[in-house]
């Protein structure tokens, strides 16, 4: 019996060690395709009504960003603040910039090669409508 013991745990350690190296090849994916950016909207810019595909976390790195979700409410973002954009439609929002200097934020997200970090669309139904001259992808 007690061969069979150690056969055992070996079956079980070789199991484990085989879904480590699973778990790592699937880490070294997602680490090949994190993705960064440096946004900058200008005083009185805004980034135009859009989505993302993928979770999406930001950084204010300088100025203070205005975002307009949805639902029409806003949430307004200071220097050193982050916050999670969820993926997803159903989550359209837009940025402005409202004051008198540059919102710097480094956004970072993992993204398919070649795939969009935003997804420009319409305003919803009763939202304010977006006057930005340039979309800001």
């Amino acid at each position: 019996m007690a061969g069979r013991q150690t056969t055992a745990r070996l079956a079980r350690a070789t199991e484990a060690v085989a879904a480590a190296e699973a778990a790592q090849d699937t880490a070294q994916d997602t680490a090949e395709h994190l993705a960064g950016r440096e946004v900058v909207i200008a005083p009185g810019g805004c980034t135009g009504w859009h989505f993302h595909r993928v979770p999406l976390i930001a950084l204010v790195k300088s100025g203070t960003l205005t975002r307009i979700l949805h639902d029409n409410s806003e949430v307004v973002h200071r220097p050193g603040t982050s916050f999670v954009e969820p993926p997803g439609i159903e989550h359209l929002h837009l940025g402005r910039n409202l004051g008198t200097v540059p919102v710097v934020l480094y956004v970072t997200c993992t993204l398919a090669e070649g795939e969009a970090f935003s997804i420009p669309a319409d305003a919803p139904p009763g939202a304010t409508p977006c006057d930005c001259p340039v979309f800001l992808p």
